[in-house]
């Protein structure tokens, strides 16, 4: 992947099993991100803050790019991959921007990621 302008979308859905993502229609989210608000792409991880998820980073993680991250608390997001970006030489307080969706009707996740890239592209 060649650094790009357009930020890179990631929604961890916890499982998919967290109670607070029981209102989100995950694939009615993404499809909309990914067709409607200029991103290079945009993928679902189950479950960031296990093992995989950290070797997703080290796969997928690339210095410059920009990633928008949905899922649970952008402290906890911070907490448990930054050491696996840092490897990789993602800076997390430059690339990476957390928001929570948890607890969120599917429109209201829509007009919060579509805010946040928004605010990315300022």
């Amino acid at each position: 992947m060649e650094n790009t302008q357009k930020p890179v979308f990631v929604m961890c859905y916890c499982t998919g099993e967290c109670p607070g993502f029981q209102s989100l229609n995950l694939w009615q989210l993404v499809n909309r991100v990914r067709n409607e608000m200029g991103v290079e792409f945009a993928i679902v991880h189950p479950q960031l803050c296990v093992e995989d998820g950290e070797r997703f980073w080290k796969f997928a993680g690339k210095p410059g790019v920009k990633y928008l991250v949905g899922g649970c608390d952008p402290r906890m997001q911070r907490k448990m991959y930054k050491d696996a970006l840092d490897e990789v030489g993602v800076d997390f307080d430059a690339q990476i921007t957390a928001i929570d969706l948890r607890n969120m009707q599917t429109e209201e996740a829509i007009a919060k990621v579509k805010e946040t890239l928004a605010q990315m592209s300022a």
